[in-house]
């Protein structure tokens, strides 16, 4: 995949913060060399966090993030604060931008204890610096080495002197973000790593109404780039077109993947003795939270009449998702608890952060979202004591099939046999 396709969920986020008029847009803007944030003398110009997709070497793409300032005022200005709060839940790496002509101020500090509580590697940036008599005058605080670091700074940040105006320091920045940004990359795989050289996988992708024209979604191309990868065979059919392709193909596949909506389909023509697993449930194990979804799943035996199940979709513009979560999957639930629960949709970047009201939490597969911001809305449901899981496994598991989908990962299939989770309900 060029740049331009790689998909946001798995650029590493690098978001700049501080106060309004520290120059966080005009850092950002010298980093990237384009004009992508608003600049001006006018305290507050950024009034929402703006994104920008680009190539960051030697670490590849990432996600660039400006935000609002963190010493805004007013209704409008804590509504922005809050804005640039959220946006820490989806850093991997942190730039914390300061005027250094004024040093650090108490919001500053406040930030960077947030930073450092989410365990977020970050850097701390004294920009203007061409405008401090003190920082010009020292030799070789260009190369990024600022020798009189500000009190109150841990030596585990690197503090650095920049001028977005010249232009110095910057290269130094761009050094220390890719740095960074190094310890943040995740090794793990969809599944490649379960599949070895010329492994044949079948995955099972429904053509309808619903699915983008002229193209796939973004986990079924995610998973073939990854099995190419792996130096795998990937083969793709429609599911009235599996029983065919399996008794034709010569060679027993290794595994069949399947779109969560036509698993109960899938499961009856795939063979016991062929690995069967879904898109939802690849993507949970590859953002890291495919056992405390399967631990969630289980609420569904406990709801009653009138229950809040919050059913959260990551992406806003997909209509898929939508139809699966906001009319399949509630119709599903409804006949396995044989109650009528209450349901509450929400989509994109609202998470709600009050979550005690909900008997259950149901998320899409998280595909546009990224590993860290999946793993915070999973924490927050844990804080909270409120059990989540996602559709995929929610579809395996009233459909009868979850134990089997989730043979491929041994540890999850002893989870699910230690806890006497089967028998199953029968659809």
């Amino acid at each position: 995949m060029g740049m331009n396709n790689t998909p946001a969920s798995d650029r590493i986020h690098i978001g700049f913060f501080g106060r309004r008029n520290a120059g966080k847009s005009s850092v950002l803007n010298a980093v990237t060399g384009q004009d992508l944030a608003v600049v001006s003398d006018v305290k507050g110009t950024t009034t929402d966090p703006v994104y920008k997709a680009m190539e960051l070497l030697p670490l590849g793409p990432v996600m660039m993030i400006d935000t609002p300032g963190i010493d805004d005022q007013g209704e409008l200005g804590s509504l922005r604060v809050r804005k640039s709060c959220q946006v820490l839940n989806k850093t991997d790496v942190a730039v914390l931008v300061m005027d250094a002509c004024h040093g650090p101020a108490p919001e500053d500090y406040a930030l960077l204890k947030r930073i450092r509580e989410k365990q977020i590697p970050c850097a701390a940036v004294l920009n203007k610096a061409d405008l401090d008599r003190t920082l010009r005058r020292m030799e070789g605080a260009w190369d990024g080495a600022v020798r009189q670091r500000p009190e109150g700074i841990p030596e585990s940040v690197p503090v650095l002197a920049v001028s977005a105006h010249t232009g110095q320091g910057i290269g130094a920045l761009k050094e220390c973000l890719a740095r960074l940004g190094k310890t943040q990359e995740s090794s793990r795989k969809i599944v490649g790593d379960l599949l070895s050289p010329s492994d044949v996988a079948v995955l099972v992708v429904p053509i309808d109404k619903a699915a983008p024209k002229g193209r796939l979604i973004l986990p079924q191309q995610q998973t073939i780039r990854d099995i190419l990868e792996a130096d795998a065979v990937s083969v793709v059919v429609r599911e009235n077109g599996l029983k065919n392709t399996l008794s034709s193909l010569g060679k027993k596949p290794r595994m069949v993947i399947t779109d969560s909506q036509v698993f109960a389909k899938v499961s009856a023509d795939t063979p016991e003795d062929i690995l069967l697993t879904s898109f939802s449930i690849l993507f949970a194990r590859y953002k890291g939270s495919l056992e405390p979804m399967v631990e969630g799943v289980r609420a569904l035996d406990d709801i009653g009449k009138g229950d809040r199940i919050l059913i959260s979709e990551g992406c806003t513009h997909h209509r898929q998702c939508e139809d699966i979560g906001t009319v399949k999957l509630p119709g599903w639930i409804r006949e396995y608890t044989g109650t009528e629960p209450e349901f509450v949709f929400t989509s994109g970047t609202e998470f709600p952060d009050e979550l005690g009201s909900y008997r259950m939490i149901i998320h899409c597969g998280g595909c546009m979202l990224n590993e860290r911001e999946m793993k915070y809305r999973m924490k927050c449901a844990q804080d909270q004591g409120i059990p989540m899981t996602n559709y995929g496994i929610a579809i395996a598991y009233i459909q009868g099939i979850l134990r089997r989908s989730v043979e491929p990962f041994a540890e999850i299939a002893a989870l699910l046999d230690g806890n006497k989770l089967q028998p199953e309900k029968e659809p």
